[in-house]
């Protein structure tokens, strides 16, 4: 009986197996989303969001005003490998005190028109998101090198 469960069961383990396109998707690999929003703006830039991994960096064609509620859901694009080479140390600044933070959003992100920034963090299955006041007053001190090195990050990217 045990010989004829196995053999019933294993040909499931050979479908289910690992996917090889899962190698390339930006969804499944370590990454970290970082872009800012502006409620009371106009134009292309006033939501501008990111993904970056070991090898790639995406841009977010949707440019949807993120919300508390879910993680950001974006149609990301490739861009150049010209800004990946600029952006790519961002990793090296973010700071793991925010993933103690009780609260997804850290002071009042655009309430006073100032803007916020969306950052995500999936790295060794670890998958949290915050939504970042601009102003730095409103904000713990671990990140405010954090918020201006995401703004020098972006501009670079949008110049």
């Amino acid at each position: 009986m045990q010989k004829l469960l196995l053999l019933l069961i294993l040909p499931l383990f050979i479908f289910v197996g690992c996917d090889p396109e899962e190698e390339n998707n930006p969804n499944v690999q370590d990454y970290l989303m970082f872009g800012h929003f502006y409620g009371e703006c106009f134009g292309e830039s006033c939501v501008e969001i990111f993904k970056i991994d070991n090898q790639n960096l995406w841009e977010d064609i949707n440019d949807t005003y993120p919300s508390s509620l879910n993680f950001y859901v974006g149609d990301f694009y490739n861009l150049n490998g010209d800004f990946f080479d600029q952006i790519s140390d961002l990793i090296n600044y973010f700071p793991l005190e925010v993933l103690d933070e009780e609260s997804i959003v850290i002071g009042m992100p655009d309430y006073a028109d100032g803007g916020g920034l969306y950052i995500e963090y999936y790295y060794f299955g670890e998958h949290k998101f915050w939504l970042i006041d601009q102003m730095k007053t409103n904000v713990p001190d671990y990140l405010h090198s954090f918020i201006d090195i995401v703004n020098e990050k972006i501009s670079i990217i949008n110049s």
